[in-house]
């Protein structure tokens, strides 16, 4: 009987301590190193200029973009002029692209094309 009664308590301990949550929120990715992080914000799909941010962001040539997918569905980070594409970033995803000559890029959201931003490289 104290041995049954052990296996309980033994049992009712375990399935409490797996049951419980963590308070600790998950890690963030952190942007490429040397780059310059760009955040796609929560609830980017109904924004327009602001669903990037910074926006417009600027960057010395030779300079690199880390886009974050800070929503909860799938985003892109496409040229307007087809230079470049990141192709579909998931939710917590990153995409890093290197700028190798001066310009003023305008890119926009291939799945929500009212997503738009720019990127000046001087």
């Amino acid at each position: 009987m104290a041995l049954r009664l052990a296996g309980a308590l033994l049992l009712l301990t375990v399935s409490i301590s797996c049951g419980s949550s963590s308070t600790t929120p998950p890690s963030s990715p952190t942007p490429t190193p040397g780059s310059t992080p760009v955040s796609i914000v929560s609830g980017s799909r109904t924004l327009t200029t602001t669903a990037y941010a910074p926006n417009p962001v600027n960057i010395a040539m030779g300079g690199s973009l880390t886009w974050t997918n800070n929503d909860t569905i799938a985003h892109t980070a496409t040229d307007n002029n087809g230079g470049w594409d990141s192709g579909s970033i998931a939710p917590g995803g990153q995409f890093t692209r290197t700028f190798p000559t001066a310009g003023t890029f305008g890119y926009r959201c291939t799945i929500h094309p009212n997503m738009v931003g720019t990127v000046n490289v001087q």
